[in-house]
């Protein structure tokens, strides 16, 4: 999350010359700068990887000063990507994008990406990533925090690896996929952390841990292996605010502003939970639901509800599509869980208040669901207060905001974690829940 950040300062310099750093990352917004790794101060030398304009930049201050940014632009906010700096300043070969003993490559989900503009360091230079300063993970000292997730990240002291050590390309799909237990040589200082989990213990061996140094490191269950949808802040319909990885949707200025899925789906069953947490305006309104893929790019509007094929339960009581509400169930207020069980195998829905469902409704049976139209649809919510209203969604992080739920409710589909009990046969909207 954006101002969350790790660091570590090593006892001893290792080997500065060559090394490798592999993470995987999720952006939660773009623009700017976002550091990924940080080495030193901007009063002394330093070293820093960054998103750089939704570039990837790297630059580096000492006797030999380098610095070099992509050509590739990398905006995606939905998916998690693969970064890989592999590092051996003692290779003789100096051009910029030339064979594979190039002093410096990167690597995005498996492929070597070049660069537009920039200098390699000199043969046989010592960069500031490996000596004895802090190093920072997820911000600069000077800020530029890194707004996203972070996952499996591997230093290793004296081996510059390619991305086969760390994931391979499936078969099947033909994407690049994780290899959670790789077999490298970490060396002196390196490090594997935030294995399967939010925990800055090293799983090395070589017991060189990270310290959170700033903000809350929340585990997640959104994983490269697993992604989970999240509010779409590239989806833009009013333009609401996101954070906490973009499961927090704001709206503010007396208009309406719908935080829809980066994720849709057009058959299969699927639950999420949303909770209307403040709103500090009169009036003000909340209507929690789906909308269809389709209507929403032919659409102008920036309320879900005002949509066809759109299915929204409103604070009042009703059920809203194509701007126009029906009487469905009890009324809704900041500080109640909506749950939302999407059946679009047998085009139903259901909405429960606090776990208890709406208008006699049975997820689980199948019975009393609200009928609603095939297609493919994104999950979400649509605000609107002359105020500040802030909603969050849980869509099966097991989280609101940075609040974990209270009591974890039953999920017989282990993809997941709800406040509520998702009912049978419903799973999280997420690459495996598509799958299962």
């Amino acid at each position: 999350m954006a101002n969350t950040y790790l660091t570590r300062t090593f006892g001893s310099a290792g080997n500065r010359k060559t090394w490798t750093w592999s993470a995987w990352v999720k952006r939660s917004s773009i623009g700017g700068t976002q550091n990924l790794l940080n080495a030193g101060h901007g009063s002394t030398p330093w070293f820093t990887l960054t998103f750089n304009s939704d570039k990837i930049n790297f630059a580096q201050t000492s006797g030999s000063s380098a610095s070099w940014t992509t050509s590739s632009f990398f905006r995606d906010t939905s998916a998690w990507y693969h970064i890989v700096l592999a590092v051996d300043t003692t290779s003789s070969t100096s051009t910029m994008n030339g064979s594979s003993s190039d002093r410096m490559r990167l690597y995005v989900n498996g492929t070597q990406h070049t660069v537009t503009s920039g200098t390699i360091p000199s043969q046989n230079s010592d960069l500031q990533v490996n000596q004895a300063i802090e190093h920072r993970m997820g911000t600069a000292p000077y800020g530029n925090a890194f707004d996203g997730l972070m996952s499996h990240v591997h230093f290793i002291d004296g081996t510059a690896y390619t991305p086969s050590a760390f994931g391979e390309t499936d078969s099947t799909t033909g994407e690049w996929k994780i290899n959670t237990s790789p077999s490298v040589t970490y060396g002196t200082n390196g490090f594997f952390i935030l294995k399967d989990g939010n925990s800055v213990t090293d799983q090395s061996g070589n017991s060189n841990n990270f310290t959170v140094g700033g903000g809350t490191l929340t585990k997640t269950e959104d994983s490269p292996s697993n992604v989970f949808a999240t509010g779409n802040p590239l989806l833009n319909k009013g333009n609401p605010t996101y954070s906490n990885g973009n499961n927090t949707c704001s709206a503010s200025g007396s208009s309406w502003k719908s935080g829809l899925s980066t994720i849709g789906a057009s058959s299969g069953k699927y639950y999420f939970e949303y909770k209307w947490v403040s709103d500090s305006g009169s009036p003000k309104y909340n209507m929690v639901g789906i909308a269809n893929v389709d209507n929403i790019a032919n659409s102008g509007s920036t309320s879900t509800h005002d949509l066809a094929n759109s299915y929204l339960y409103e604070q009042g009581g009703p059920i809203f599509t194509s701007g126009s509400g029906t009487t469905f169930g009890n009324t809704y207020t900041v500080g109640d869980i909506i749950g939302c069980a999407v059946d679009l195998d047998n085009n139903k829905i259901y909405f429960h208040k606090n776990g208890t469902y709406q208008a006699s409704g049975n997820p689980s049976s199948g019975t009393y669901g609200y009928t609603i139209n095939a297609g493919t649809y994104y999950l979400g919510a649509s605000l609107y207060s002359n105020g500040t209203s802030i909603g969050n969604f849980n869509f099966g992080n097991g989280y609101f905001g940075t609040t974990a739920v209270s009591s974890a409710g039953t999920n017989a589909s282990n993809n997941g974690i709800f406040e509520y009990d998702v009912p049978t046969g419903y799973t999280a909207l997420s690459t495996k829940g598509l799958n299962l």
